[in-house]
């Protein structure tokens, strides 16, 4: 229930600050100056309306998208000590974390690496790989079970839905205004929408998009900072570098595009680059869970 009030608090506070927004930039008084005809009210609901649809289905389907994209067996009854194992370690960090038991599962992949997601934190999925099984010690899966358990708990993939969905709606709306501005008041067209008007627009959704997509990593970076403080909560901070430090030593790029940003680790990056990673380098992990941050 507090998710969905959640959902329809920040929608309604995204229409506010938006059409605040409008009018103390005075954006309103000029679009009516120039007889550009454009109902603001109207645009900002279509926007947030358009802004948040995807990124909430995508919310609610995000169980069934994640197992079937990686080919996810959920543990319904353990074959082996490893599968009890993986069970009796979920349940009990769940319980640490005050959060329904999430379903847990199995994928094939050599690669080390795992993922939580679910719009729900009593009803979601924890899945980890072969490879993360093979190649970690159970001290180091405790730590990684612990991060996405930690996910779960902060609420992440609501989060991170909601802020997409924020941002979406602003560069529906922005990049709509400068496409009216600049068709009415450089190149003077009265009515309609003439050639300007959508170039503009395409132009002003592409650079708005990659501003956008910035602010959105940013957030997702900075999630995975809070998750393994939360692991370290609770299984305690050697745990948890231990496990970051052998991820450092391997490959994770094992997880289709779509579930990128829900693995335990992502790509490298430098320069530029950095800015639309969806995790933080390794190193700084580290640092951050030794309080060199």
């Amino acid at each position: 229930m507090k998710r969905i009030l959640l959902f329809l608090g920040t929608n309604i506070a995204v229409l506010a600050v938006l059409s605040i927004t409008m009018r103390l930039l005075g954006i309103d008084s000029l679009l009516d100056e120039q007889g550009v005809g454009l109902d603001m009210n109207a645009l900002i609901i279509y926007a947030a309306v358009i802004g948040f649809s995807g990124s909430i289905i995508s919310l609610l389907i995000s169980k069934w998208t994640a197992k079937h994209l990686t080919g996810a067996q959920v543990i319904e009854q353990p074959k082996n000590e490893t599968e009890r194992w993986l069970l009796s370690t979920v349940t009990r960090l769940a319980q640490q974390a005050n959060i329904g038991m999430p379903d847990v599962a199995i994928y094939n992949s050599p690669q080390p690496n795992a993922f939580a997601t679910g719009a729900n934190k009593n009803n979601a999925l924890v899945a980890v790989s072969t490879g993360l099984m093979q190649s970690m010690t159970q001290d180091e899966v405790e730590a990684v079970l612990a991060h996405e358990v930690s996910h779960i708990a902060n609420g992440d993939m609501v989060t991170m839905a909601l802020i997409q969905g924020v941002v979406n709606t602003f560069v529906i709306v922005l990049s709509r205004v400068i496409g009216h501005l600049v068709d009415r008041t450089v190149f003077k067209v009265e009515r309609g929408h003439g050639t300007a008007f959508w170039i503009t627009y395409i132009i002003a959704e592409l650079v708005l998009g990659i501003l956008a997509s910035i602010i959105v990593m940013w957030f997702s970076r900075q999630r995975e900072f809070r998750a393994d403080a939360g692991a370290a909560s609770l299984v305690g901070a050697p745990k948890m570098v231990a496990a970051l430090q052998r991820l450092a030593g391997t490959s994770t790029e094992a997880l289709p595009d779509q579930l990128h940003a829900m693995g335990i680790s992502g790509g490298k990056g430098g320069g530029l680059s950095a800015l639309f990673m969806t995790h933080p380098p390794l190193e700084e992990r580290i640092n951050a869970l030794r309080g060199n941050r």
